[in-house]
């Protein structure tokens, strides 16, 4: 007795072979959920470095002005225009006697900072440009070739942000981002730098001094301007000339912009310029330049020494911290977004005598250095980064752009269509023909439907037309077939056959069908007494091979099944009303259809190749010719999955077995005549509308939350509205056709947000299977019997 039910327990515990199936299935499917979650997070990733590259995703457009400046060292605010730290002490240096230290701001801009280049080339002239470290990720071959012609760059933060507002952690931040593009860029870093919205020394402020204290600590030289040539006012050329001229032969650090707006005048000033000041004797250098040769002359003039008087630069007066160029946003578009890397470190190395393209005696590039190890390989990183989202991101907003226009003229289409649709079929006079009233089989496939099985039949004995009624039993381990045949309906048969799944007990069905129509339908839905002979009335008409009928949500009373609820009369209203007018109907639903017994055999039956066998031989009757369309009037209740599992289950083997009968019948897309008229019209539009657009929607979503938290909220959110309102006009306008009542579409917003991702993820889970080529098998949903017979039925 204990061996026996040792024995028992041992059968028992050991798993069958569909058990081991469906344990090695639901295996297959971890990877892909792992996959496409990754495939969801790197395009988030992408976004985001994107918006922070454009200062949309912690972006600080704050700017300082009026602040107190009395904490300031008076030698400071009195003293030259490049300040560096010693042993802890500030001082400042200013530029020698008749020489022009050229600088600019906010590049690299991809159209004018290479022609900026050429000027000075030109000229045989070296400059000096401050960076923004996200204009450097985007155009990194520019900087290349200015740090090869020999001019000196350094670092205008990583976005462009007020450093005085920022902590200690965001400054140290965005000088080690920038740093990092700069050395994936050029494959250097450097010394020098240059706040955004600064001016003259003599405007430094009690807020943006401790800044130049804690740059000095980290090793780092910060520029000002002696002279602003104001060119982002755009005055005309010849006051950014005059603007531009340092007063008394006094040497100057002079400020002009190649990025930040339109820089025209400045390249007609620039060329100018320097042929001026040649012209009165002056010679340019770069930063360092201007500091080896003031070492050159011994009197270099240090700690406040006022060799160079007051400037003209926007920004002079004390206390001022505009940043010439900033102002009245001139230049705060030049640069804005982060990037990537976190630097090891904010200070800059030693000045390097191997930066490349230098050596010892390059002095106008001292302030470069040779970039090397983990610096280097960031920097390419974040090149290669930033290179993937620019790319990226505008690719799909063009995608995306091109996506909704389609979904709007789709919509467009449908109400056009479903409208004549309507009145078409609905005319007084209109007759497919002499009235059908030949008996037809109905036949009804059932695996384990004990639930339901009862009211599926006996709403079929209510029948106004003569059917026969076939149940197939696909080895149902519930007593289905008891309770078919204790019901003792009249005209009905139960056949039984092994568990081969849903294709096969139609096939056999069809076999045993005595009538030249078959109905098929599922064993959960209920037919109303005259669905029948509605459905079967198209079949007047010789050419018409199949006809789908209009399945409706039984169970709609709880959110779940509202949600259904609005898809299936969208879908059957608006959809099928279009495929229908234009000839390509896609698929007749397996819950309600009725098929020319004929045109079954002639297609082969329904088959096992694909998990949607009713849109497989749908598109299959197609090709053989035969045309089908969809009657409105023929209703079926059918009972929609309660739970959120049992709805993925049932939405993924659908939208998976879509894509099998679309990929199986490829070649549709060639064939010709009529037979090719789904390949020409309903092939593309299946694609683009159930399975390319689905999977890119989630991006418009994705798009559309980005542009509330980070852009303007108000617009997208207008936007978002804006789209929900042409979905509600276009469900309520289904729901007029069809007769139902509106209360439901007070659910349309929480579909768009929570039962819609949750399509699309289903979606993208089937795409990623198909690509991966993975296999899935028939599952059964759990029924509770609820849909009764259709005058229960609630609306």
């Amino acid at each position: 007795m204990t061996r026996n039910t040792s024995a028992r327990r041992r059968r028992r515990a050991a798993p069958s072979r569909f058990e081991r199936a469906g344990r090695r299935a639901a295996a297959l499917q971890r990877p892909r959920v792992v996959l496409a979650l990754v495939l969801v997070l790197g395009l988030v990733s992408v976004m985001l470095l994107d918006g922070y590259l454009r200062a949309e995703v912690l972006g600080d457009h704050r700017v300082r002005t009026d602040a107190a400046y009395d904490k300031v060292p008076q030698r400071i605010l009195d003293g030259g225009p490049i300040l560096t730290s010693a042993n802890g002490s500030m001082r400042t240096q200013s530029v020698p006697k008749k020489t022009i230290v050229l600088t600019f701001d906010d590049g690299p801009d991809a159209t004018y900072t290479e022609k900026v280049l050429k000027i000075l080339a030109d000229n045989d002239v070296d400059g000096t440009f401050f960076l923004v470290g996200s204009m450097i990720a985007r155009h990194p071959g520019i900087v290349k070739d200015m740090v090869a012609q020999g001019n000196e760059v350094g670092l205008h933060t990583f976005t462009h942000v007020d450093l005085s507002y920022q902590s200690d952690a965001r400054v140290k931040r965005e000088l080690t981002q920038t740093q990092l593009a700069l050395a994936g860029a050029a494959g250097i870093t450097t010394k020098l730098v240059r706040a955004p919205y600064s001016s003259e020394a003599s405007a430094i402020d009690n807020y943006s001094w401790p800044v130049y204290k804690r740059l000095g600590a980290m090793g780092y030289t910060s520029v000002f301007v002696d002279t602003d040539s104001d060119d982002w006012k755009k005055p005309g050329v010849s006051k950014i000339v005059q603007w531009a001229t340092p007063k008394k032969n006094k040497g100057a650090s002079v400020l002009f912009h190649d990025a930040g707006g339109n820089r025209d005048q400045t390249l007609k000033a620039l060329p100018k310029y320097i042929k001026k000041m040649k012209a009165k004797g002056y010679t340019f250098t770069t930063v360092s330049g201007a500091l080896a040769k003031s070492a050159a002359q011994g009197g270099s003039a240090q700690n406040g020494s006022a060799q160079n008087g007051s400037a003209q630069g926007s920004g002079a007066q004390s206390g001022g911290t505009q940043d010439s160029g900033a102002q009245a946003g001139g230049a705060q578009r030049s640069g804005q977004a982060p990037g990537g890397a976190a630097a090891p470190q904010g200070t800059p190395p030693s000045s390097g005598t191997n930066a490349p393209g230098g050596s010892a005696q390059n002095v106008d590039q001292a302030a470069h250095s040779k970039a090397t190890g983990t610096t280097l390989y960031e920097g390419k990183a974040l090149i290669a980064a930033v290179a993937i989202a620019e790319w990226t991101v505008p690719t799909l907003a063009v995608f995306l752009a091109v996506v909704g226009v389609a979904v709007m003229a789709r919509f467009a289409m449908m109400l056009v269509l479903a409208r004549r649709h309507y009145r078409q079929r609905n005319k007084r006079r209109f007759s497919w023909g002499p009235p059908v009233t030949r008996p037809v089989s109905v036949i009804v496939p059932a695996y384990n439907e004990k639930e339901c099985i009862a009211n599926t039949l006996n709403s079929l004995a209510q029948s106004t037309h003569p059917i026969e009624i076939i149940v197939v039993d696909d080895g149902s381990t519930d007593g289905t077939k008891e309770i078919a045949e204790s019901l003792g309906l009249p005209n009905v048969r139960v056949i039984r056959q092994e568990n081969a799944g849903k294709p096969a007990a139609l096939n056999n069905g069809v076999r045993h069908a005595s009538y030249d129509i078959v109905v098929m339908m599922d064993g959960d839905t209920v037919f109303e007494p005259d669905t029948v002979r509605q459905l079967v009335q198209p079949f007047a008409a010789s050419e018409i091979g199949a006809v789908a009928g209009n399945a409706k949500v039984g169970n709609r009373n709880t959110v779940i099944g509202a949600w259904q609820h609005i898809e299936y009369v969208m879908g059957f209203n608006l959809d099928r009303r279009m495929y229908d007018l234009l000839r390509c109907m896609p698929t007749i639903p397996g819950a309600i259809g009725a098929f020319r017994r004929q045109a079954v055999l002639e297609v082969g039956g329904m088959s096992e190749d694909t998990l949607a066998e009713d849109t497989d031989i749908t598109v299959a009757m197609h090709r053989a010719g035969w045309r089908v369309v969809y009657q409105e009037h023929a209703r079926a209740w059918t009972e929609a999955p309660a739970s959120l599992k049992q709805l993925w289950s049932q939405r993924y083997r659908w939208s998976y077995g879509t894509m099998q009968a679309l990929w199986k019948h490829r070649k549709s897309l060639v064939d010709k005549g009529p037979s090719g008229r789904f390949g020409r019209v309903g092939m593309p539009l299946v694609v683009l509308f159930q399975i390319v657009t689905p999977v890119f929607a989630p991006l418009i979503d994705l798009f559309t939350v980005y542009s509330m938290i980070f852009v303007d909220f108000k617009a997208s959110l207008l936007a978002w509205l804006a789209v929900l309102a042409v979905q509600l006009v276009c469900a309520a306008y289904a729901f007029r056709l069809d007769g139902e009542k509106y209360r439901y579409l007070w659910m349309l917003p929480l579909q768009q947000i929570a039962y819609r991702q949750m399509m699309y993820l289903v979606l993208i889970h089937s795409s990623i299977t198909a690509l991966t080529g993975g296999r899935l098998r028939w599952q059964k949903l759990k029924r509770t019997g609820e849909v009764g017979t259709p005058t229960g039925v609630g609306r």
